[in-house]
């Protein structure tokens, strides 16, 4: 690779990462300011739980969306215009009224919506076998994102002299850096198409393992000439989804509600910010680690019973010693958060052949997963004010480890999505020899 190649890169790379920062930061900065929004706005635990409900909402439903609108206007043009979206939401919910605190929001999860879906197809088309590990640095990214914003969101309010509008409103500075720093990568559309057009001329191929597919690796997917992929009737392809939509079901609802809970268990506001910012901030390194390690074992179920065990036991720490070791209990589902969510993204990668297919999956992961992910915290929100504490809403999510878990493991099992099973040849009879 030259200079120039060596640059183009690294100047990705950065991208890639900084894209990645905004992709959490609208969803994770809201969490440590619950009290302020409930007592200046007169929210109940229900509204704010459809605060956090809405973005989820806004990635499920708008998550089909994304792939085609890549086919129209290239994949890099609408993360761009996703990352401008995302400034704009953000910078929405500095004005006055209630409504467009939630309007905001849900511009913003829209937006977040169609740039995770395209994000790992851009990582596996740009990178090739280099995909699960760049899906590691940016995994990194996402981590880093959240943890920035659960952590710094309520110094930087009391900083403005208690403006927890400005503070919500000021996370759109870093979208703008990003689209700036991402602009580079606009000049990829006619590239992207040329690839397509060879891609689609290539000749058909054999695998090393002997499966068969051509050069776009649609081959194994019926229907793919028509350019359309389905997913819908795979069974490891909604075995991929449901862990999506456990994990995140988690991760949302603890960084919704995981401040809210703790200052109920007696810990100030600055101190439950910064437990969530640990929760988020321990997703870098074993994001890191966990999308690099997957890239390498045959069999990722053991990360798959890390990703399902770790946060189940943190949140029954909080149920049974409340108050308590806290720490070890924000650290358990950090593990928890840090192994699933890249575990989630490098399956993207692994259980399939293709960026098209990355694409159809990641979208179908992410479609269904997300709207069932927002059920959560709007749940936990309703528990709460039906039971007025949290024991009945904490054993629900200890609970839902175990779905997590079952879903984690048959995404796991080695093998790509679209797959005909082979058919089953019959031995040909042996003849007898007469005596």
């Amino acid at each position: 690779m030259n200079a120039r190649g060596r640059r183009d890169t690294l100047l990705l790379l950065v991208g890639l990462v900084l894209v990645a920062l905004n992709l959490r930061v609208a969803l994770t900065s809201v969490g440590p300011l619950i009290d302020d929004l409930r007592a200046d706005l007169g929210l109940s635990g229900t509204a704010i739980g459809l605060l956090s409900t809405a973005p989820l909402l806004a990635l499920g439903l708008v998550s089909p969306l994304a792939p085609r609108l890549a086919e129209r206007f290239g994949a890099e043009h609408v993360v761009f215009a996703c990352l401008l979206a995302i400034g704009a939401g953000v910078l929405a919910r500095w004005l006055p009224p209630a409504a467009l605190l939630f309007a905001g929001t849900m511009v913003a999860g829209c937006a977040i919506a169609i740039g995770n879906v395209l994000m790992p197809g851009i990582v596996k088309r740009r990178f090739g076998d280099r995909a699960a590990t760049v899906t590691g640095l940016y995994s990194v990214g996402l981590s880093g994102g959240a943890a920035l914003a659960a952590g710094l969101t309520v110094p930087i309010e009391q900083w403005l002299g208690g403006d927890w509008r400005l503070a919500l409103a000021l996370w759109a500075l870093p979208a703008l850096l990003a689209a700036v720093v991402w602009l580079p990568q606009l000049r990829r559309r006619g590239e992207e198409r040329r690839d397509a057009a060879q891609a689609a001329a290539a000749p058909a191929h054999t695998d090393s393992d002997g499966d068969a597919s051509d050069a776009g690796g649609a081959g194994d997917e019926v229907g793919a000439g028509s350019g359309r992929i389905s997913l819908w009737r795979d069974r490891r392809a909604w075995s991929v989804t449901v862990f999506m939509g456990m994990q995140s079901a988690i991760f949302y609802t603890a960084a919704a509600w995981l401040p809210e809970i703790l200052r109920d268990q007696g810990m100030g506001a600055g101190a439950a910010g910064a437990m969530l910012s640990l929760v988020m901030f321990l997703g870098i390194p074993f994001g890191f680690a966990t999308a690099a390690l997957a890239g390498r074992m045959a069999d990722q179920r053991p990360l798959a019973l890390a990703a399902a065990l770790f946060p189940a036991a943190g949140w029954i720490g909080l149920l049974l010693a409340p108050g308590s070791a806290t720490l070890l209990w924000a650290v358990l589902l950090g593990i928890g958060a840090g192994t699933g969510f890249p575990l989630v993204l490098t399956l993207f990668v692994l259980r399939t052949r293709d960026a098209r297919h990355t694409a159809a999956l990641s979208g179908m992961a992410q479609s269904a997963g997300y709207t069932l992910a927002a059920l959560c915290p709007l749940a936990i929100g309703a528990l709460h004010d039906l039971s007025g504490g949290w024991t009945l809403p904490l054993a629900v999510l200890a609970c839902l480890g175990v779905p997590e878990l079952v879903a984690a493991l048959g995404a796991s099992r080695r093998g790509y999505v679209g797959e005909v099973p082979a058919p089953v040849v019959a031995a040909a009879p042996v003849p007898r020899v007469a005596a």
